[in-house]
């Protein structure tokens, strides 16, 4: 059976696990992990709309991966809309680096669960298997957190490089809008936040290891005479 001190510090590392678990799961259901300003640049050319006026062709645009929303500012007021990304905008976008992000968080769910269940398993007793024990805890741990970390730079990569934003927001429109402004917002947050979970777990299981001096209790030793033997 584990000590207390490595029973306690698997047990948070299960817990850990599982919140990593939770952020990924709510960070990919959730339709904004960004946000922008669009300008729609052909409706203010038409009017040759100067600076204060641009701001009646100023909309909002959100998404995620799976979905998301814009209001269309064209000069006669918001239009809101909805859409989703499968299965005709991903059409439009760059199919292949999309669904890597989608595969890359499911993977790294599955690790995430198999952290979990093997922190408690170090947590209830000492695994015969090295596989099973904190070595392989803190392969799955890397596996996840290096998952995670491939979606959220993938991501990056489809908003800066291939120009993601614009490509949604000129979805279907024939007015061309500009992106003014994009900011990443909390679900693409939880998913850095929960590539951070993996490395505090590395961090815990590292201590774990770390073989602490016991205090030990000096007993006195009797000394036996003569005399008390004869009593």
């Amino acid at each position: 059976m584990p000590g207390c001190f490595k029973k306690t510090l698997f047990a948070l590392a299960s817990l850990v696990s599982f919140v990593s678990f939770i952020l990924i799961v709510v960070a990919m259901g959730t339709p904004k992990w960004m946000t922008g300003k669009i300008l729609c640049k052909t409706g203010a050319d038409l009017v040759n709309a100067t600076d204060p006026e641009l701001i009646k062709f100023i909309g909002d645009i959100y998404y995620g991966l799976f979905r998301g929303g814009k209001i269309r500012q064209c000069g006669l007021g918001g239009r809101r809309s909805k859409f989703t990304i499968f299965p005709h905008m991903v059409k439009k976008l760059n199919t292949g680096l999309h669904v890597m992000i989608i595969m890359f968080l499911c993977v790294a769910i599955f690790f995430s669960l198999v952290s979990f269940g093997f922190c408690i398993l170090n947590a209830i007793k000492v695994p015969y298997r090295a596989i099973k024990g904190p070595a392989g805890v803190c392969l799955w741990n890397f596996l996840a957190g290096g998952f995670v970390a491939l979606a959220v730079t993938s991501f990056m990569a489809a908003v800066k490089l291939h120009h993601l934003t614009e490509r949604i927001a000129n979805f279907r429109e024939i007015f061309q809008f500009v992106i003014l402004e994009e900011r990443f917002e909390d679900c693409f947050w939880l998913c850095v936040a929960s590539a951070t979970t993996h490395a505090v777990n590395l961090l815990l299981i590292a201590i774990s290891g770390i073989n602490f001096p016991k205090i030990k209790t000096k007993t006195e030793e009797a000394n036996v005479t003569a005399e008390d033997i004869m009593y």
